[in-house]
């Protein structure tokens, strides 16, 4: 199940997987804003200085890491660390609201979480079972900072989560659906009652306006 979601509005698709196409589908090819994800490959193609990885997906990559032994442990260490310190400094943000106190909070942060990647990527038996994940976070590094310096953007994908978590419940109870049909049906509804719950809206109100609307003909009543 994918979701796209701000702070006002979700839209549901039911899909057969998760490649790049079911992304496409979603956004569209040309998406201008600014996508808040996890490091799955179907987002590879997207332009790092429009993306925003999830920092809790990273944390709890860097805590795999920290389990291990020797050099592993230590990388893990590190980064879970530094990862602490940059969520300390979000939530002090949320309070001061400075963004350009923010920034120069940030920098030793990058600094340091730069050289510990760069240094782990190195081609190297000791670095051997972490440097993908170093490798692969330098490669995408724009956007691990995203939320600096962009209003309105977080650093985590919390928000698709949170709206992912009542339509997966409702998916493990009722085993999905068995046609075409079921599916459209079940994205459209996830998609107006997770909208309205966004916007502080009766599900129910609007679906008395959408199917008086319908059986009279008029216009349908708009969500977003």
């Amino acid at each position: 199940m994918w979701t796209a979601t701000t702070p006002e509005a979700a839209i549901f698709r039911v899909a057969e997987d998760r490649h790049r196409d079911r992304l496409e589908e979603l956004i569209g090819k040309d998406f201008e804003g600014i996508a808040c994800s996890d490091r799955w490959w179907a987002y590879d193609h997207l332009d790092p200085c429009c993306r925003q990885v999830c920092w809790q997906h990273i944390y709890r990559d860097f805590r795999r890491h920290a389990e291990g032994l020797a050099l592993q442990k230590a990388f893990g260490e590190q980064g879970l660390a530094l990862t602490e310190r940059l969520f300390s400094l979000w939530g002090a943000f949320g309070e001061h609201q400075d963004r350009t106190r923010l920034t120069d909070e940030m920098e030793p942060i990058q600094a340091e979480l730069r050289e510990l990647l760069e240094h782990a990527a190195r081609k190297s038996k000791r670095t051997r079972l972490h440097r993908r994940f170093a490798a692969n976070l330098l490669k995408i590094w724009p956007a691990l900072f995203t939320f600096v310096t962009v209003e309105g953007v977080e650093p985590t994908n919390n928000a698709a989560e949170r709206s992912l978590r009542g339509p997966v419940i409702y998916r493990k109870l009722s085993h999905g659906t068995r046609s075409d049909d079921g599916e459209r049906f079940i994205e459209c509804i996830l998609s107006a009652s997770v909208t309205c719950r966004l916007q502080h809206r009766s599900l129910f109100a609007y679906l008395v306006e959408l199917f008086t609307a319908q059986a009279r003909g008029d216009p349908h009543p708009a969500l977003a």
